[in-house]
């Protein structure tokens, strides 16, 4: 039932328009399938038009505007939800408080405690830890029911339920296309060298984004970074998402690719959060959200140095933030000419920035 929902990934009426409170940052409304196409044949565009006028292309995209935003609700929660249990799981084997990078569990007593919940026996969670389950591509199967992928552990009654008891026709639908208008446009940006940057959303849509992304990255992004996830530094876990996404693309072995920015949605995330009930995802100050951003860069910089695999975009329009950049290249033998550092600042919006930079 909606009440078993967890607040923050709840359908609510007084935030159903995106678009309200919302300055610095284009918000899309969905209307109908038909409109997403529209978007999706705009982006299309954008990205020839990218592919034509140099070398090094970048376009942007957003998901919201590729299809129903309540999908990314839902696979948010049970992202979320997962994760949740995971580090419930850390907690009982004596990791609670450290890093996500830090938390290692032991997949025998992970395997013990999920046979000894009633969520799965030994033999039906060995293929969890195979890789053969996940993937876009499976999530694109048009045999696949996807409300059987949105599964999720109830630590109470120690069963994996159905987050939703079923999905219409029409829902199935319409998640499968939003996958499948991803699916076109990182094939486009392949064909045409261009890198597609993924923007960041609301942070109640963003654990589903960023997955979604990373199944990209998975497939597009072998031989160099494609596909750029984006990594909003004014959030709390900003750090914990960076670390364990690099961390990802040393095991399968892609190409890193991301945009750090410190975030456009606060106020209107401040007040969901207050008039819902939920924690305030943002970081308390803005220096806090500061050093966020350069422990987040310096972690990227640092994995670039070692492997030369990674790229950062540096989508900032902070004087101090552009100097410790290029501090920080210099110091790890980083040359602009190995194009793995890019900048990203608004046409005319701080050109006494971007002009000497450019220089």
């Amino acid at each position: 039932g909606a009440e078993q929902r967890e607040k923050q990934y709840r359908v609510h009426r007084g935030f159903g328009d995106r678009r309200g409170g919302v300055i610095s940052a284009r918000t899309y409304f969905y209307a109908d399938e038909a409109k997403c196409d529209q978007h999706m044949e705009t982006f299309l565009r954008c990205i020839d038009a990218s592919g034509g006028s140099s070398e090094d292309g970048f376009s942007a995209i957003k998901l919201t505007a590729l299809g129903r935003p309540q999908f990314l609700l839902q696979f948010s929660e049970v992202l979320v939800k997962w994760r949740r249990f995971f580090h419930q799981m850390a907690a009982e084997q004596g990791q609670a408080g450290r890093a996500a990078l830090e938390m290692k569990l032991e997949v025998e007593k992970l395997q013990e405690a999920l046979a000894h919940l009633g969520i799965a026996t030994k033999a039906e969670s060995q293929h969890w830890f195979t890789g053969e389950n996940l993937g876009v591509s499976g999530l694109i199967d048009s045999r696949t029911k996807l409300s059987k992928l949105l599964l999720v552990p109830n630590m109470q009654t120690g069963q994996l339920e159905p987050l939703l008891s079923h999905f219409t026709e029409e829902e199935e639908l319409q998640m499968k296309r939003m996958l499948q208008r991803m699916d076109v446009l990182a094939k486009r940006a392949t064909e045409k060298g261009v890198r597609l940057m993924v923007d960041a959303e609301q942070s109640y849509f963003q654990p589903a984004i960023s997955r979604l992304t990373l199944e990209m990255q998975r497939r597009f992004n072998r031989d160099r970074a494609i596909i750029f996830n984006t990594y909003q530094c004014y959030l709390k876990e900003a750090y914990d998402n960076v670390t364990v996404d690099i961390e990802l693309s040393r095991r399968e072995g892609w190409r890193f690719g991301t945009k750090l920015v410190r975030g456009a949605y606060m106020e209107q995330e401040r007040e969901r959060a207050a008039q819902i009930g939920y924690e305030d995802p943002i970081n308390p100050t803005y220096e806090k959200t500061n050093e966020m951003y350069h422990r987040c860069l310096d972690y990227i910089l640092e994995e670039i140095k070692h492997s030369r695999k990674a790229n950062v975009m540096v989508a900032s329009h902070n004087e101090d933030t552009v100097k410790f950049t290029l501090r920080r290249m210099v110091e790890l033998g980083i040359h602009p000419s190995e194009k793995k550092v890019y900048f990203g600042q608004l046409l005319g919006m701080c050109d006494q920035i971007t002009f000497p930079l450019g220089e």
